[in-house]
């Protein structure tokens, strides 16, 4: 029985709450993503210049990425155990106040290696904080939901934080990019890291005003009146369920590793193979932001009258074939071309990223539930997300002048989350088949 807390405002008020946490928190990672790719393999590698310096920056940006599994397994252990909402507010707060620390700290020229060691330490503590967030959202927006058959609808509100802190990642850094040379290397870049300040708290009111998730507090009861204790959420989901886990990692890979690819990539692969001005390809992004943020909610309210299987099958196959069409269009160097050949892209990727996580998290139960989606998304993220940045550059540097290996490389993504979001399709995988031996005790 889910309660009166479901009842009222509260579906309302935690869709918000979701929206608004997971907009500040992905606006802080993207500051760093945008940064990685412009600025800082300048100010904190500068003795690796050129193509070495920018793929050192967009290693810190991977390391967040390797860090963010150990955010999912201890907040998912939090949210599991003791509440979804006390494991939000903590990772609020610890992201906030590490990218304000960024946006303060000494570069290479005033204190040396000091400066790359605390920048690396500094993103695995916001790469822990992203692992416990994403999860938490998404399940305090979707159990929640009133009605199972819109959870996943609900849950689209955490997704739409993405494009929504991506718009405003880029409102800031466009703001500072006109700014000549001198000036956006000295400090304006740091600005769009202080301003992180003021979001944390307006964060931190909205989240403190939703209630607990329904769903929790009657799994919390039920765990009461069992027999024994179950075992921690990690080794429930390790022993009883490893094939779903993998599953749902390879599902969540074109969300997230396509995402990067078209919005970290593409900035260093325009401004420095292209021949394209930072402020274009940040045009761009902008203008494809915004298309993303109203494609979110469309795609979830159509996928729960298709069905979320039929429509994620659907948008993953046409992502594998976009890639091409991007790159044709990226070729032509015009503001227009580049927009449409990125919209292309992002507008099958956003629309199977909006319905995936409502889709994913109804696959395990309540009681593991937060471990459960975390530790796929995070353990996705780190794998494929972090690192295809990284290969991009690679591939980008070794076939000068060809784009074909970087379509390739989008359209294996594509292909990898197919092929998983069909098998975690199979009436085997779902919650209501699958049997997990601490929930029979």
């Amino acid at each position: 029985m889910r309660g009166n807390t479901a009842t009222g405002h509260q579906p309302v008020r935690a869709s918000t709450a979701a929206f608004v946490g997971t907009m500040i928190e992905w606006y802080d990672f993207y500051i760093y993503a945008t940064a990685a790719a412009l600025v800082f393999g300048k100010l904190f590698f500068p003795s690796a210049t050129g193509f070495y310096g920018t793929l050192a920056a967009l290693g810190t940006f991977a390391v967040g990425f390797f860090a963010r599994p150990l955010g999912g397994v201890i907040f998912g252990h939090i949210g599991d155990k003791i509440g979804r909402k006390k494991s939000l507010v903590i990772t609020l707060v610890m992201m906030g106040t590490v990218t304000v620390l960024i946006g303060l700290l000494p570069t290479y020229a005033s204190i040396g290696v000091w400066a790359p060691v605390l920048l690396i330490l500094l993103r695995i503590v916001q790469g822990i904080a992203v692992g416990g967030e994403w999860g938490g959202a998404v399940l305090m927006a979707g159990e929640h939901s009133p009605d199972r058959s819109k959870r996943t609808f609900f849950a689209s509100f955490a997704q739409l934080g993405s494009p929504a802190g991506l718009i405003l990642s880029m409102l800031m850094f466009k703001s500072v990019t006109s700014l000549d040379d001198e000036a956006f290397l000295g400090w304006g870049w740091r600005v769009p890291f202080l301003f992180s300040a003021v979001l944390l708290v307006v964060g931190f009111v909205i989240r403190l005003s939703v209630n607990e998730s329904p769903d929790f507090l009657a799994e919390k009861q039920a765990r009461a009146q069992r027999a024994r204790p179950a075992q921690a959420p990690l080794a429930q989901v390790l022993r009883g369920a490893p094939r779903l886990l993998a599953l749902a990692v390879g599902a969540n890979v074109l969300g997230i590793a396509g995402f990067y690819f078209t919005n970290t990539f593409m900035i260093a692969y325009t401004t420095q193979y292209a021949g394209l001005s930072r402020a274009v390809i940040l045009d761009c992004l902008l203008v494809v932001s915004i298309m993303q943020f109203f494609i979110t909610p469309l795609a979830a309210y159509i996928a729960s009258r298709v069905g979320n299987l039929r429509f994620l099958g659907a948008t993953a196959l046409a992502s594998i074939f976009t890639p091409y069409v991007m790159f044709n269009l990226v070729d032509q160097g015009s503001l227009t071309s580049i927009t449409l050949g990125v919209g292309v892209a992002v507008l099958f990727m956003g629309a199977y990223y909006a319905v995936i996580a409502g889709y994913v998290s109804d696959s395990f139960p309540t009681g593991i539930r937060y471990t459960g989606i975390s530790l796929a998304y995070q353990l996705s993220g780190a794998i494929f997300g972090g690192l295809t940045p990284l290969l991009g550059t690679v591939l980008a540097e070794n076939f000068k002048g060809q784009w074909w290996p970087l379509a390739v490389l989008f359209s294996a993504i594509s292909l990898l989350s197919l092929v998983s979001v069909l098998l975690l399709g199979n009436a085997g995988q779902r919650t209501e088949n699958f049997q997990f031996k601490d929930q029979q005790a």
